[in-house]
């Protein structure tokens, strides 16, 4: 019998790039997304095999028959993500994000899935590193800090925090996973990240060309590393649950030389305008990814020139003329 597999914001970045891999190894893919972000996302790309998709809001319980048969493991995705989202409707975010979690849990415990995959974020442990309660790189196992929790953009960090929790208790139903995604990007990820977005503006030969924090530093995963990671820590057997930061440690970046290696793509030489960095976000991010390779050997193979490289090359042929803010 083939994997039966359901995405939960599965028409997001990298709920497509999930499917594809499933859908390529021979699984049957479901996909549930509310298409907040736009349908186009959702098509899948010429000769592939395509999910079954079912159009639902997360924020509602899942009715009954909706999503019929039993299904071998749950990918939780769906999620309103990015700085500026956070930014301007930090409510809707945090309210969106655990009702999602709340109503998924509650499906899966009348339909019983063996795995249960939830996507969290670096920004978990970023109110430690901040606080000075963390060693950098940090480990997974650090206390939940919140230095400024009326600040919007602490919405994101906390409805993920409180996701992370709600899976941990119900370890004993299910075989529990947690990945905190660290600054992944390729193709197909929306504008309102930080390497879409400076794509874009070298493509628009914007100049100056603005880069808000051009001195901290980010280590950035191309996506098909990301989906090793995901589907490989998904695969384990062990029934204990399993958390691991998900990245690439191998080159922690300036923004200013993130900046410009995608100018030098395009073929631009602006002047360059240096502005603060984002409210909130901090100097460094770089993943301990110890606990990663200890559960599945993983070592990231695409690195920063090639995923670039490939990431422009798919914006470059997929031109919009309105872009995002700067998110990171």
């Amino acid at each position: 019998m083939a994997e039966r597999v359901l995405i939960t914001g599965g028409a997001g970045f990298v709920g497509r790039h999930l499917a594809r891999r499933l859908l390529r190894e021979g699984a049957e893919v479901v996909v549930v997304d509310d298409f907040s972000r736009g349908r186009a996302a959702a098509e899948p790309d010429d000769g592939q095999r395509r999910p079954h998709v079912v159009e639902h809001d997360l924020t509602r319980p899942i009715p009954h028959g909706l999503l019929p048969g039993n299904f071998d493991t749950v990918y939780h995705l769906a999620a309103v993500v990015g700085v500026r989202r956070a930014n301007e409707n930090p409510s809707h975010v945090l309210r969106t994000n655990v009702l999602a979690t709340l109503n998924l849990l509650d499906w899966c415990r009348l339909t019983s899935p063996a795995t249960l995959f939830l996507s969290s974020t670096s920004e978990v442990a970023d109110g430690a590193l901040r606080m000075g309660l963390a060693p950098f790189p940090s480990p997974e196992n650090l206390p939940f800090v919140l230095p400024e929790p009326r600040a919007p953009r602490a919405s994101y960090a906390l409805s993920k925090t409180v996701s992370e929790a709600l899976f941990l208790q119900c370890g004993s139903d299910f075989r529990i996973r947690i990945g905190r995604y660290h600054n992944i990007y390729g193709p197909q990820m929306g504008y309102s990240h930080v390497i879409p977005e400076f794509i874009e503006r070298a493509l628009s030969g914007a100049d100056p060309f603005a880069i808000h924090g051009d001195a901290q530093t980010r280590a950035f995963c191309y996506i098909d590393d990301a989906v090793d990671a995901t589907v490989g820590i998904v695969r384990l057997d062990t029934v204990d649950p399993i958390i691991v930061n998900i990245g690439n440690d191998r080159e922690e970046t300036k923004i200013r030389d993130l900046a410009d290696r995608v100018l030098a793509l395009a073929g631009g030489r602006p002047e360059i305008a240096v502005y603060d960095p984002p409210a909130g976000s901090p100097d460094r991010r770089l993943p301990e990814l110890s606990e990663l390779r200890r559960c599945i050997g993983y070592e990231p193979r695409v690195d920063l020139d090639a995923g670039l490289r490939a990431t422009f090359d798919w914006y470059s042929r997929h031109r919009r003329t309105n872009t995002d803010r700067d998110g990171r």
